[in-house]
């Protein structure tokens, strides 16, 4: 996958020595830097693949937020104290990102010049997914009982793990369309597992009430 993770160096805002961009403090007068112009990839030191290892993941994230806790600029400038904190927002925004499939399909998809707008709520034109999520949502509307409805979540959960899998092959496969494709079937069995709990959590209420009169 041809995505560049090679980061630029910047003069530091303080020394004027050279800094990595996506580097969190100068190496030559200790600084804190301001979150530079990289991409998530690049800002929490991953290779730019849609086969994130979720723990090597939370391991850079983490080691780097500790190195960036309030405590650490208590007696620092205002200045230091902002960089600081712009830097911890750059992070979170990064991690949120890439922890979650959809979101780093969509993101990856975008870094390599493929966007796919995940966040639309226009029609479906793909009629062969139009008619799949039009079946699964009158099978959920017709769930009565919480079993039904947790049959029904498991079946989806079932093909969302087999979407990802679709998804991190078309990637490796360097086929962004079909990535995209299966990003976007992604997006609606989310959408689905989202309204299977709250129906689970609506009957399982109402049973509950049902069973007290």
């Amino acid at each position: 996958m041809n995505v560049s993770a090679v980061a630029a160096v910047v003069p530091c805002w303080s020394c004027k020595g050279p800094v990595a961009s996506r580097a969190l403090f100068c190496s030559v007068c200790g600084a804190v830097q301001g979150p530079g112009a990289i991409d998530h990839y690049t800002r929490l030191g991953m290779a730019p693949t849609f086969d994130v290892d979720l723990d090597e993941l939370q391991r850079q994230y983490f080691g780097f937020q500790r190195r960036l806790h309030p405590d650490r600029f208590a007696a620092k400038s205002g200045k230091e104290k902002a960089l600081s904190q712009s830097q911890a927002t750059s992070l979170n925004e990064a991690y949120e990102t890439l922890k979650d499939p959809l979101k780093r399909a969509a993101y990856l998809l975008n870094l390599l010049g493929h966007p796919v707008d995940l966040t639309a709520c226009g029609t479906i034109n793909d009629r062969e997914l139009l008619m799949e999520q039009m079946e699964k949502r009158e099978a959920l509307s017709e769930a009565e009982t919480p079993e039904q409805v947790a049959r029904l979540a498991m079946e989806n959960e079932s093909e969302v793990i087999a979407c990802q899998c679709h998804i991190s092959a078309a990637f490796n496969a360097g086929n962004l369309d079909e990535a995209a494709h299966f990003s976007i079937r992604l997006k609606y069995l989310v959408k689905l597992a989202e309204e299977a709990r709250a129906k689970k959590s609506r009957v399982t209420s109402h049973g509950l009430h049902g069973d007290r009169t």
